[in-house]
């Protein structure tokens, strides 16, 4: 059972990104940040950029930045972008139909798994890349 982290390492990023807005990024600056290996970012900022969310540009001095206004990218927005499906996931093998539980579990998981992934994704509605940079700034401020 392995959890992705693309979805926060692009959170990371674009919020680098809105950060240091106006001047170019390299991908070995952001993999710093974030503590990765800069394939990891180029790959995660190669996806980003074939969807117009941000942009490159080659050769000296040349870097990545946001093409989109960080109050314009909500966090909904970048998580359906990346295709992360749900967080929620039955199991891997079909239960034992004779055990009471195994019978009934995913049906009832469904519902309250359904309602939940609602929940996340109108909050993650309500937060853009914008309100994470501000609050990035407020705790620098402290």
């Amino acid at each position: 059972m392995n959890v992705s982290t693309r979805f926060t390492v692009a959170l990371h990023v674009l919020t680098l990104l809105a950060l240091s807005a106006g001047k170019a990024l390299t991908s070995e600056y952001i993999a710093g940040s974030v503590n990765t290996n800069p394939v990891v970012v180029r790959r995660l900022l190669g996806t980003l950029r074939k969807l117009g969310i941000v942009s490159s540009q080659p050769g000296n001095g040349g870097g990545w930045e946001l093409a989109v206004a960080p109050g314009k990218l909500s966090l909904r927005d970048i998580r359906q972008a990346l295709n992360e499906g749900s967080p929620f996931s039955m199991h891997s093998q079909t239960p034992n139909p004779k055990c009471p539980v195994g019978k009934n579990i995913q049906r009832i998981l469904s519902p309250i798994y359904d309602e939940a992934e609602q929940a996340m994704e109108a909050r993650l509605a309500r937060t853009t890349i914008l309100s994470l940079l501000r609050s990035v700034q407020e705790t620098q401020r402290k």
